[in-house]
């Protein structure tokens, strides 16, 4: 089995998953190909590791609460000519448990040591916390 490194990542203005689906599936952010993109600014030094099963964890209200494998790195040219990556998702949104992050900007990597555990299948049915109680969980390690 490879070895490979996620992404962890602030979903910026998404104020729960049922909102990063929402715009996901939205006609703004639809592709050819059907799967969501994420354009980002800086192309990963360790892109072989992603593409070796990472995935891209979303921060949302401050607390990892889903992740994303990513299954391509493409290069986006904008009207500016700066060539930027475009991180190609699995359509797949995975709940996971929560761990509290502090606001930071672009993105980081993330060992899979350090990676939050998916939920359960029948666990990711279950009732949403408020994010508020959510992100309070996950600063004392309970969520």
């Amino acid at each position: 089995m490879s070895k490979h490194i996620n992404l962890v990542k602030l979903s910026v203005g998404t104020e729960s998953i049922e909102g990063l689906r929402a715009w996901q599936s939205s006609p703004m952010a639809q592709t050819r190909d059907g799967l969501p993109r994420h354009v980002t600014r800086m192309w990963p030094k360790r892109a072989d590791e992603i593409l070796a099963g990472g995935s891209l964890y979303w921060v949302i209200k401050g607390v990892i609460m889903a992740r994303q494998r990513i299954v391509a790195l493409d290069e986006r040219r904008g009207s500016d000519g700066i060539a930027r990556c475009a991180l190609v998702l699995d359509a797949e949104v995975i709940r996971t448990e929560g761990a509290a992050r502090r606001p930071f900007q672009g993105w980081r990597y993330l060992d899979p040591a350090d990676s939050p555990r998916d939920l359960p299948k029948g666990r990711a049915l279950d009732d949403k916390l408020p994010p508020s109680l959510a992100q309070a969980l996950a600063e004392i390690g309970l969520r």
